[in-house]
């Protein structure tokens, strides 16, 4: 499974949620598998998301797409995000056992 971390800031959170959300079934068409979205601790407008993606062919086509470079500025995004396309090497999971 291929994982995909963006980074990026936004004009405004509540404004880009919206641009995001409506996106959901396009992201899923176009190989996402899940996603998670974290805010910085010190700014609202500071988002990093977490995605899970079926293939590296997937996620690389997705990422150089006209249309998300298009929905990134219709959403506020300011700049060029920061995007790393990471595979898991290893996992550590607690319980409350441990």
């Amino acid at each position: 499974m291929i994982n995909v971390l963006i980074h990026h800031e936004v004009a405004d959170y509540a404004d880009w949620k919206a641009v995001f959300d409506s996106a959901f079934d396009w992201r899923h068409k176009n190989g996402e598998l899940s996603c998670r979205v974290f805010r910085s601790a010190g700014n609202v407008n500071d988002v990093t998301l977490f995605f899970e993606w079926e293939s590296l062919g997937k996620a690389r086509a997705f990422i150089a797409s006209e249309e998300l470079k298009a929905r990134m500025a219709s959403a506020g995004v300011k700049g060029p995000p920061r995007v790393d396309i990471l595979t898991e090497v290893h996992s550590v999971r607690r319980s409350a056992a441990d």
